[in-house]
């Protein structure tokens, strides 16, 4: 980092009570101090959810990811995961326009941090919104789960909670999972469905129509908690854009703090791959 802040420091300074040991501001040292225990949150509810996933009894099965997220925003249809990774792609792409950033501080270039902080923030709030459509499609669903009175589990070709009409000649249902081959049709299957026990459709915190409740509280607890991270990272890079264009950088003669902001925003990337790869692609 260019400024006061990065240069190298004789034994004497160094411990002697007015600069950091470490070579680095004291601000920069907390913000590494705070990721560090921020990973350790994570690892922990990751480390639930993956013993939650193992430990299931006998006849139960955990979702897969791609039959549950395979929507398009304005596409009808089936698409696995495609909209998941677009978003994973712009938040990645949203870590190298901070790297980028950092690097425009390097040279004290006001202009280029401005751009690239503003093209960071855009990926952020994508993000964001994506997530929003995703906890949405989620929320409400996609194929209603009934338990058959014979104990069995089925998906419905429609969800009849979305209001639609049912006509019991080209109603249809799977039975063992939405990618099963077994595949019920017309009245056969509008019986069946008339004679179930119980009908999930969606998802909450006490049930839903993918798998066992844990799934979807599981989902909802750190999916959520990372999203509140990057409000906190879309908020604070906001917060240093405003800075930059003010020209409060420029004036102190370096531009560290775009790189403690940029050390945030490229954890809070990080750890949606670990998020990403639990919940959508295991």
């Amino acid at each position: 980092m260019s400024g006061e802040a990065s240069k190298p420091l004789s034994g004497a300074a160094l411990w002697g009570g007015v600069r950091s040991p470490f070579s680095m501001s004291y601000g920069k040292l907390m913000i590494w101090f705070f990721l560090v225990s921020d990973a350790l949150t994570f690892t922990g509810l990751l480390s639930a959810y993956g013993y939650a996933r193992h430990s299931l009894g006998p006849g139960m099965a955990w979702p897969i990811g791609e039959e549950v997220f395979n929507s398009f925003p304005g596409l009808s249809g089936s698409y696995p995961l495609m909209y998941v990774a677009l978003m994973t792609f712009i938040l990645i792409i949203s870590s190298v326009t901070m790297v980028l950033a950092v690097e425009a501080g390097h040279r004290m270039d006001k202009k280029g941090v401005v751009k690239w902080l503003f093209l960071t923030v855009l990926g952020g709030l994508f993000f964001l919104g994506s997530q929003a459509f995703e906890w949405s499609h989620f929320i409400h669903g996609s194929h209603a789960r009934a338990t058959l009175a014979d104990g069995r589990t089925a998906y419905l070709a429609e969800n009849p909670h979305h209001g639609a009409s049912i006509d019991p000649a080209t109603f249809a249902m799977t039975i063992g999972s939405p990618s099963s081959q077994e595949v019920v049709n017309g009245p056969e299957a509008y019986k069946l469905y008339q004679n179930a026990v119980h009908v999930t459709s969606g998802a909450n915190m006490t049930e839903n129509e993918y798998g066992p409740p844990a799934y979807a509280n599981f989902f909802f607890f750190i999916t959520g908690f990372h999203g509140f991270h990057v409000t906190t990272g879309v908020i604070l890079n906001l917060v240093v854009l405003v800075q930059a264009v003010k020209g409060v950088f420029h004036r102190r003669g370096h531009y560290e703090m775009v790189e403690k902001a940029g050390l945030y925003w490229h954890f809070v990337d990080l750890v949606w791959v670990f998020v990403f790869t639990f919940f959508y692609l295991v």
